[in-house]
């Protein structure tokens, strides 16, 4: 592959990912490789991320996509000594690659050591070369390649290796060097992941000069957070996400004041038209507008909260939270087969965490039965919460639409859909799940208009259109 395709295929692997990297930013990029040095890596990294780089959430996945396209090693990386005898059990030398158990104690005697380093350059290179040999000892998945998977495991080498149980040795090292003690567990915290990371790296590097960078990118490489499914978020993903809500309820509200003020005037008038047309022998030159009134919604969300879907109904309210100023009037409940509000919780300026804490601890009250009965939950807050709808109002309902193959409750639906001057469903599922299984997404699309939501860019666009 020449230089060029190689570049082609990087930034097609970008855009792929959910970086929106155009024709002028690749000309750009194209510029800037032209002032660096192709021998300086880590120059070249930092001249392709200021061109095509436009928020911090895209930076892990360019420098993973990066080390696809632009490894730093190539082949074993760590070559050992193929005469060297399996059976021995003598500990190996810095040469040898061998997989048993002398091999695992002295990788795992120097990764402490080397991780105790004083200054975390010279840790950060310690931990990188370790995480080569780590890999290529114990990542070798035997036969896999032929059978279509991952031929290296970093899964494989880590649960041999087991690092987070080096964390005690790492911090008794770091203290015996005179570091205090929520210091040393810190520094070890961040230690241990960096080597955890650099050793699922390698793993990708190995796969892709066996299978292709490109099958990596599309199997191995996790989107960008705003393009990364609500359902399949892990723990340090949904804290990220949380961070992220806030900032995109900015940028929201700053593009709905550009757009309304954009559209100054209101329809056309077109009696007023039509007389103004007299003064110039009936050719409308000038259009008459009617005087522009603005309004807001009153809304009202019902929100499942069982399960994975919890953590998309929050999110989604953390959001409407953000931009409460664009709405008249805001109503939310949650449920998982009984109807709780908890409108009290969405307090202007609160702070995030704090509603976070309190929508987690509602939920715990939202169930009775214990399973999600999306049939019993509407029949509910059609008899107890009906007056919450109006000819003013808009319903969004959020959930998964899967009731346990119970009532769906049809028509309190279609009740709460007809008393409601819209109603919308977001489904957090990809469209290709829905009605399978338990799901009941197309009977009840056919009440309410259902539209697939998985991740923070479709959150923000409905938003964007609701408003």
């Amino acid at each position: 592959m020449s230089l060029l395709d190689r570049h082609l295929s990087f930034l097609e692997a970008l855009r792929g990912a959910g970086l929106p990297v155009s024709l002028a930013e690749d000309l750009d990029a194209v510029a800037a490789l032209t002032a660096v040095t192709w021998e300086d890596r880590a120059l070249v990294r930092e001249a392709y991320a200021a061109t095509l780089v436009k928020r911090r959430t895209q930076r892990l996945t360019f420098d993973t996509l990066f080390d696809l396209w632009f490894p730093r090693l190539v082949g074993e990386g760590y070559a050992g000594d193929p005469d060297a005898d399996p059976r021995a059990d003598d500990a190996p030398s810095p040469g040898q690659v061998r997989d048993g158990a002398a091999a695992l104690e002295s990788l795992r005697g120097r990764l402490v050591e080397a991780l105790a380093a004083s200054e975390d350059a010279a840790a950060a290179e310690a931990t990188t070369e370790l995480a080569v040999e780590a890999i290529g000892t114990f990542g070798r998945l035997p036969g896999a390649a032929g059978r279509g998977s991952p031929a290296w495991s970093s899964y494989a080498a880590l649960q041999r290796v087991a690092p987070e149980q080096l964390v005690e040795r790492l911090v008794r090292a770091l203290l015996a060097a005179g570091t205090d003690q929520e210091r040393a567990r810190r520094t070890a915290a961040r230690r241990i992941g960096a080597f955890t990371a650099a050793a699922e790296a390698e793993a990708r590097r190995r796969t892709a000069e066996e299978k292709g960078a490109a099958h990596v990118a599309r199997t191995a490489v996790r989107p960008t957070i705003d393009q990364l499914d609500f359902l399949s978020a892990r723990r340090s993903d949904l804290d990220e996400l949380r961070r992220q809500v806030h900032p995109l309820a900015r940028r929201l509200a700053t593009r709905l004041t550009q757009e309304h003020h954009a559209q100054r005037r209101g329809p056309v008038d077109f009696r007023r038209t039509v007389r103004a047309s007299l003064s110039t022998g009936g050719v409308p030159l000038e259009t008459r507008h009617k005087p522009k009134r603005p309004h807001r919604t009153d809304l009202v969300v019902l929100c499942d909260v069982s399960g994975s879907v919890a953590n998309f109904a929050q999110f989604t309210l953390l959001l409407v939270l953000a931009l409460r100023d664009q709405f008249q009037n805001l109503r939310a409940f949650t449920f998982v087969d009984q109807v709780h509000e908890v409108t009290h919780h969405l307090r202007p300026q609160a702070d995030p965490a704090e509603v976070m804490a309190d929508l987690a601890a509602s939920a715990s009250h939202a169930a009775l039965w214990g399973r999600t009965s999306y049939g019993r939950a509407f029949t509910r807050f059609a008899e107890e919460h009906a007056d919450a709808l109006g000819p003013r109002s808009s319903l969004l309902i959020l959930g998964d639409a899967r009731s346990n193959h119970g009532d769906l409750a049809l028509g309190a639906l279609r009740e709460m859909a007809g008393s409601a001057r819209h109603a919308w469903w977001l489904n957090p599922e990809h469209r290709r799940q829905w009605d399978t299984g338990d799901s009941a997404a197309s009977a009840y699309g056919e009440v309410v208009d259902m539209v697939e939501c998985r991740n923070l860019t479709q959150l923000s666009e409905f938003v964007h259109d609701l408003l």
